[in-house]
C-alpha cells in the first residue's frame, strides 16, 4: 500500500535523486522514499520541493499539497490528466430527492451508527457522566428528527443542534487536568484540544480528498455540504463519518496518556492555539499508526482504516453511478 509523506518540519529540502525522493534539513537526512511507494505528499509551512521533484510526482499521479503549519490548505498541485468530466456530469444529474436522501444517512451515520453516540456509549462505559447520558438521549431525539426532515436546511440544523450536544459532552471525557475543553471554537482554535481537532480534522481532510481525485470524482458536487470556489464539498461530506472515530478518539488518547504537553507542544498566537513543531511530529506519528491499525470492515473483513476511507470513496462513486444502490456511512463495528 503507497503512503503518505508528511513534511512537517519548518526548512526541508525536498529533492529528487533517481527515483527517490530525498527530505533533507540542514545537513541532516531526515527520509529517504522511492516515488512508487508514495500515495500523495503535504508539506506543513516553510519547506521546499525542487522542480525536478514536483516534475517526477507529475508524472507518477502524486498529488503535492501545501499547508500552513496549522493545517490549513493553500492548494494542491496535481496531473493535468487528473479530471473528473465524466463522473461530474453524473454527479450534477443526481436529483434534489437523492441528493437529500445522502445527506440525511451521512448525518445520521455521523450522530448514530459510529460517531458521536456510540463513540460517547463506549465512554461513558469507562467512567460514567450525568453530562454524557443527557447528550446521548438528545442525540437519539435528533437522530429522530434528522430521518424525517425534508430539506437541506433543516438537515444542517440538526447536525448543528447535534455538534453543539456532542461537543458539550466531549470535556467529559477528559481526565487530563492540563487540559480543558468546554466547547468547540474552530477559527482560531482557542485551546490545546481545539488545536489538535481543528489540526486533525484538516489531515483526514486532505486525506480523502486525495482518495477522492483518485477516484474521479468531483470533489466539488456533493449532498449534504455547499461548494464553493475554496471548498471541495465532497470531502467534507465524507468526513462526517470519521471524525470521532478516528480524530477525536486520538486526542483523547493523546491527552488522557498524557502523550501531549501544553508546556511543549503548543504556541499561542494571532489570537489562537496551534501545534508547535514538536506537537505536529508527536500528532501525525500517533495519527499514521493509528490508520495502520486493522478494523473490521462492513464486509466482516480486517483492513487497515487507510482502506476504510478508500471503501466508502468507491461506495460513494457507485452510488453516483447507480443512484438506486443508496450510500451508506461506514459503521464502527
Amino acid at each position: 500500500m503507497r503512503k503518505s509523506l508528511y513534511i512537517s518540519q519548518q526548512g526541508c529540502y525536498v529533492y529528487l535523486n533517481k527515483e527517490t525522493l530525498i527530505v533533507k534539513r540542514k545537513q541532516n537526512i531526515l527520509q529517504e522514499i522511492q516515488i512508487p511507494l508514495i500515495e500523495q505528499i503535504l508539506v506543513f509551512g516553510n519547506s521546499q520541493v525542487t522542480t525536478q521533484a514536483i516534475k517526477a510526482c507529475i508524472r507518477q499521479d502524486i498529488p503535492i499539497v501545501y499547508l500552513s503549519r496549522m493545517g490549513y490548505c493553500y492548494g494542491r498541485i496535481l496531473p493535468l490528466a487528473r479530471g473528473y468530466r465524466q463522473l461530474s456530469r453524473y454527479q450534477q444529474q443526481l436529483s434534489f430527492a437523492e441528493r437529500l436522501a445522502v445527506a440525511r444517512e451521512i448525518v445520521i451515520g455521523k450522530l448514530k451508527n459510529k460517531n458521536s453516540r456510540v463513540w460517547l456509549q463506549r465512554q461513558q462505559r469507562k467512567r460514567e457522566s450525568a453530562t454524557v447520558a443527557q447528550t446521548i438521549l438528545n442525540l437519539e431525539y435528533l437522530i429522530s428528527k434528522a430521518g424525517r426532515v425534508e430539506s437541506l436546511e433543516r438537515l444542517i440544523g440538526c447536525e448543528g443542534a447535534a455538534a453543539a450536544n456532542y461537543f458539550s459532552a466531549y470535556g467529559e471525557t477528559i481526565t487530563n487536568s492540563d487540559f480543558v475543553f468546554v466547547a468547540r471554537r474552530r477559527r482560531p482554535p482557542g485551546n490545546p484540544v481545539n488545536a489538535m481537532l481543528s489540526f486533525g480534522y484538516q489531515v483526514l481532510w486532505n486525506h480523502l480528498l486525495a482518495i477522492i481525485e483518485l477516484q474521479q470524482l468531483d470533489p466539488y458536487q456533493a449532498c449534504l455540504h455547499r461548494a464553493s470556489d475554496r471548498h471541495a464539498a465532497l470531502a467534507s461530506d465524507l468526513i462526517e463519518e470519521f471524525r470521532a472515530p478516528i480524530v477525536d478518539s486520538l486526542v483523547l488518547y493523546l491527552v488522557n496518556r498524557r502523550i501531549m504537553k501544553v508546556e511543549d507542544d503548543f504556541t499561542y498566537h494571532d489570537g489562537g492555539c496551534y501545534l508547535n513543531n514538536s506537537g505536529r511530529k508527536k500528532y501525525l506519528k500517533a495519527f499514521i499508526q493509528r490508520m495502520e491499525e486493522e478494523v473490521q470492515t462492513n464486509l466482516g473483513e480486517n483492513q487497515p482504516r487507510w482502506h476504510i476511507l478508500m471503501q466508502q470513496v468507491r461506495l460513494y462513486k457507485q452510488f453516483v453511478y447507480q443512484p438506486t444502490q443508496l450510500y451508506r456511512p461506514y459503521s464502527i463495528r
